[in-house]
């Protein structure tokens, strides 16, 4: 976008002899809102979906055949806890039967032994378990929820009990920063074939509750020179990745590997995203499965045309060499920060906001932690005023 051409904050220029539309690699299939922590970096919107509104198994399996037709490789099974849904079971076992691998991405809180293993059974290939931290009583304060470490600890060791490969997210704020090296060890001793040690992302919950969750940038730094020393010491043992929170960025991130390249997110009601955030952006509509194809959502909607490719990128963006490796970082964080979906990232040190992000980071962090706005199902303020109220 250049500034000669009269077009709305939030809205990008429609392509032009847009090449083909490569088939999403994964689908993060969000069953359903429902969940028993409360973790206040949820990256679920403010505005929690009610069960009453969630797609059926029919739906569902509709969804994972369309899935499939499409060209997508990988389904993640989410939430919310996807693990309260009944026919989760029956979901997985017909990916396995139409050649999808599946993931479950789960607080771990609500399985139990004879569930996972029947899971699977019926085709399950990986596990993906969050944790809040290593510290038992820390890990039950983010969490809102009493002896939660203790339920994660037994999951872990079913999940590779029954031969399922392990992934365990450590989500990190300014709570446990300082235990990133002691998360990273107890993947090792989990047996897990990889841990994410991810910085908070601040969207949504995150965003509400970011005064509580970030870290100094001295805290950021002391966790990124361990987190390399730990790669170096356990070579060979496990794979670190390693995501640092944009707020002390230079660069933005790749998100979802660019809006609508590889990557689709459907809500527990059935609407079809380019990301978790995307519902924030104004102006923005977002098909249903229960009304449109997927494949006809995935290559044509407005919503994944909007900010797909480079077009609609404005300077500094259009003519940075890294314009195809972060292409253009996160609309979703543009908006929150700037007000303006279509603008620079802040996280790039070329965005005229960068300092502006860089500023809120230093205020929040050197403030005295606030308590936190639990993630909860209740009626909540808007994310459009959420998002208002962050700048």
């Amino acid at each position: 976008m250049n500034e000669s051409m009269n077009i709305g904050p939030d809205l990008a220029p429609p392509s032009v002899a847009s090449p083909p539309v490569a088939p999403p690699l994964a689908a993060l299939l969000e069953l359903t809102h429902r969940c028993p922590l409360q973790c206040p970096y949820c990256s679920n919107p403010i505005e929690l979906e009610r069960a009453k509104g969630e797609l059926s198994t029919v739906e569902w399996l509709r969804v994972l055949d369309e899935a499939a037709e499409l060209g997508v490789l990988q389904v993640h099974f989410s939430g919310g806890e996807p693990a309260v849904r009944r026919d989760l079971p029956e979901l997985v076992a017909h990916a396995r039967r139409i050649g999808l691998y599946s993931n479950l991405i789960t607080s771990g809180v609500t399985l139990d032994r004879a569930r996972l293993a029947a899971l699977a059974e019926a085709g399950l290939d990986h596990v993906q378990l969050s944790i809040q931290d290593v510290d038992h009583q820390t890990a039950a304060y983010i969490a809102n929820y009493p002896g939660v470490q203790g339920k994660k600890l037994a999951f872990a060791r079913w999940v590779r009990e029954v031969g399922l490969p392990l992934t365990l997210n450590a989500v990190v704020n300014r709570h446990n920063v300082s235990r990133v090296e002691r998360m990273i060890d107890l993947a090792v001793t989990l047996g897990a074939g990889r841990v994410e040690v991810a910085h908070v992302q601040y969207y949504g919950w995150a965003l509400r509750n970011r005064a509580a969750l970030m870290p100094t940038l001295a805290q950021v730094q002391e966790a990124t020179q361990r987190v390399e020393a730990a790669r170096q010491r356990l070579r060979g043992q496990i794979v670190i990745d390693y995501v640092v929170p944009d707020y002390y960025a230079r660069q933005p991130k790749s998100c979802m590997g660019g809006w609508g390249r590889q990557f689709l997110n459907i809500t527990p009601s059935g609407e079809v995203l380019p990301c978790h955030a995307a519902q924030t952006i104004p102006g923005l509509t977002f098909d249903s499965v229960r009304n449109r194809p997927l494949a006809e959502i995935w290559t044509t909607s407005d919503a994944f045309q909007a900010y797909r490719g480079t077009a609609w990128m404005p300077e500094p963006c259009r003519s940075c060499d890294q314009r195809e490796v972060d292409w253009g970082g996160c609309r979703c964080q543009a908006l929150a920060i700037t007000g303006t979906a279509a603008a620079a990232d802040p996280a790039c040190a070329l965005s005229p906001a960068h300092q502006v992000l860089r500023g809120l980071a230093d205020v929040a962090s050197d403030a005295p932690a606030p308590d936190f706005s639990y993630r909860r199902m209740t009626p909540q303020q808007s994310a459009a005023k959420v998002a208002a109220t962050a700048r």
